[in-house]
C-alpha cells in the first residue's frame, strides 16, 4: 500500500502535509550534515513523524533527497525565467537575468552546495544538477538567439558554447560569494558580469540608468518583474 503513494501525491490533504513536512525537514537535514551523513532518522526526528511513516512517502533518502533537489530546480527555473519589465533594453535585460539568478543562488546556496557534491558520485543527481545549471544556460542561449535576430548581437558566435561559458561565470561567481563568504560589492558583481556578457555576445555595453534603488538582505537591488 506504501509504494502506491511513491510516485504520486498523498490522497489525503494530511498526507500532503506530512509529506511536504519532511521533504523540508529533509532539506535542512542535508544542508547542516551533508548527504552521506544524514538519516532517514534524523529526518524524521527534526519533521517530528513517525520513522515507520516516512517509507509511506519516500522509499529511501535518495528519494527524498531527490525531492528536495526537484524543489531547487523548480525554484532556479523560476529565476531564470523571470522577465525584465516590458521596453527594457538588451543590456539591461542581461543585467536582470544576472541578478535574478545570483539571487536564487544565494537563496539555494547550502543546499546547492550538497547537490554538487553528491552529483560526481550519484548519476541520477548529476543528471538533476546539469538540468538545474541547463536553465539558467537555456536562458542564455534563447536570449541571445533573439538578440541576434533583432540584429542586436553578434552572429559569428557559438551560442550554445558561449551561453554555457557565460552561465558557467555566472554560476562561479555566485559560488565563491555564497558558499565560500568571497568579500564583493553588489553593483560591481552584476555590472561586471553585464559587462563581460554584453561585450561577449558583441552587444554595445551600456552603463545603468537608473537609480540605486532598494536593495534586499545581501545588497543587490530589488526589481520587478
Amino acid at each position: 500500500m506504501g509504494k502506491q503513494t511513491l510516485t504520486g501525491r498523498p490522497p489525503t490533504e494530511r498526507g500532503r502535509r506530512k509529506r511536504s513536512t519532511l521533504v523540508q525537514a529533509a532539506r535542512e537535514e542535508f544542508e547542516e550534515r551533508g548527504f552521506e551523513e544524514t538519516r532517514v532518522a534524523q529526518i524524521t526526528g527534526r519533521a517530528g513523524i513517525a520513522y515507520g511513516s516516512f517509507y509511506t512517502y519516500f522509499d529511501s533518502k535518495d528519494e527524498v533527497f531527490h525531492e528536495v533537489a526537484k524543489g531547487v530546480a523548480g525554484e532556479m527555473f523560476d529565476a531564470a525565467r523571470s522577465a525584465a519589465p516590458p521596453g527594457t533594453g538588451a543590456v539591461d535585460r542581461i543585467r536582470h537575468a544576472t541578478e535574478r539568478f545570483l539571487v536564487a543562488y544565494r537563496d539555494n546556496a547550502r543546499i546547492m552546495q550538497v547537490i554538487e557534491q553528491v552529483s560526481p558520485r550519484h548519476p541520477r543527481f548529476r543528471t538533476l544538477f546539469l538540468e538545474i545549471r541547463g536553465l539558467f544556460v537555456d536562458r542564455i542561449i534563447s536570449g541571445t538567439r533573439r538578440l541576434q535576430e533583432e540584429g542586436l548581437a553578434s552572429t559569428d558566435i557559438d551560442v550554445e558554447a558561449t551561453a554555457s561559458m557565460l552561465g558557467g561565470m555566472v554560476e562561479h561567481t555566485a559560488r565563491m560569494l555564497f558558499l565560500y563568504g568571497e568579500e564583493h560589492d553588489p553593483d560591481v558583481v552584476v555590472e561586471t558580469a553585464t559587462r563581460l556578457w554584453a561585450r561577449g555576445i558583441g552587444l554595445e555595453y551600456e552603463p545603468p540608468g537608473a537609480g540605486p534603488g532598494p536593495r534586499d538582505r545581501s545588497g543587490f537591488r530589488t526589481r520587478s518583474g
